[in-house]
């Protein structure tokens, strides 16, 4: 199958690309829910499901493309797909949901996601450029990171029910509302979804890189652009529609949550996996990532809250992105 997809017209190819990304969205949605019923019934508490699980549900595409491009050791692709949709999260989902609506920025997004989410950034660009590889200690160290990072989420989120408060997470709230099914259902829905993202990753991969071939684009360029804009599609529609019902104020937070899971744990699973090379085109990208990270942090700044104007702002600067990554 793999080598039909890789070798495939560029119409089929193309249609196995869209269904590849079918299978990777809802593989993860089947898999969260099927994980986290699994989890009730263990009586883990609702918090910790949403903030591992449920959070983990909207990067598993991103996982997938990545793990299975370090397998098959088209590692320029692993590490594109991730920086690329770190870069598409930042400035296409949350610049399209300040158009809508403002969006508002919570104090624990200013002062702890945004500093982590910029460090996990440094961290990929001197451990990726000292000998241009991601190596598996490297790979290790980021999963070491990843680990403090949900801790914390964990502690803060369990000392805020201890005092009467209440953590603002879109992941918990999913999780207090997820149903309980029945153990046969959901080790069911466990293995549907791991099989679809596995398969999905698998022909997104395949395809992407036929895409690749046929048209001249470099598999960086491809994973910057079409596999990283696939894979961030659910984070799209999800804010979008949140935007219209205007219950953006998580918005933020989460596009900066899942930027860090992206490099920390995504990268770090696949670099494990296998040892990712560097180009110096990926060097260039991430530092482009660290800017705009910066300026995001910058507008946040301003009055809690990104305008209108800073949206606008945003995906203008997402298209000269595109363009100047086409041309060079």
């Amino acid at each position: 199958m793999t080598e039909f997809i890789s070798t495939c017209s560029m119409p089929l190819a193309i249609v196995f690309l869209i269904a590849g990304f079918f299978f990777l969205v809802k593989g993860a949605d089947v898999f969260v829910e099927g994980s986290s019923s699994i989890a009730k019934r263990f009586h883990v508490p609702a918090i910790i499901i949403g903030l591992t699980i449920v959070a983990m549900g909207t990067s598993l595409p991103e996982t997938a493309v990545s793990v299975v491009a370090a397998i098959q050791h088209k590692n320029t692709l692993a590490i594109s797909n991730v920086v690329g949709s770190n870069i598409f999260n930042m400035m296409v989902v949350i610049g399209f949901c300040a158009i809508m609506t403002p969006v508002a920025v919570q104090k624990s997004t200013l002062k702890r996601d945004f500093p982590y989410s910029v460090f996990a950034a440094l961290l990929l660009l001197v451990l990726g450029g000292v000998g241009m590889k991601l190596g598996r200690f490297d790979s290790a160290v980021f999963l070491v990171f990843f680990a403090v990072f949900i801790g914390t989420m964990i502690r803060m989120a369990l000392k805020a029910g201890k005092e009467g408060g209440h953590l603002q997470s879109e992941e918990i709230e999913a999780a207090e509302t997820q149903k309980v099914m029945s153990m046969p259902k959901s080790l069911l829905f466990l293995v549907v979804g791991v099989a679809g993202i596995v398969i999905g990753g698998d022909v997104v991969v395949d395809s992407a890189s036929n895409i690749a071939l046929k048209i001249g684009m470099s598999q960086t360029l491809v994973g910057l652009t079409i596999v990283s804009i696939g894979t961030s599609l659910p984070e799209l529609v999800t804010s979008v529609v949140a935007a219209r019902k205007n219950e953006v104020d998580m918005a933020l937070g989460n596009a900066i949550g899942s930027n860090i899971f992206n490099i920390l744990f995504v990268l770090g699973l696949a670099g494990v996996i296998s040892p990712m090379p560097f180009l110096m085109e990926n060097i260039i990208d991430i530092m482009i990532l660290i800017v705009l990270s910066l300026l995001i942090w910058g507008f946040a700044w301003t009055k809690e809250k990104i305008s209108r104007k800073e949206g606008i702002v945003m995906l203008v600067l997402y298209v000269v992105y595109v363009i100047y990554i086409c041309m060079r």
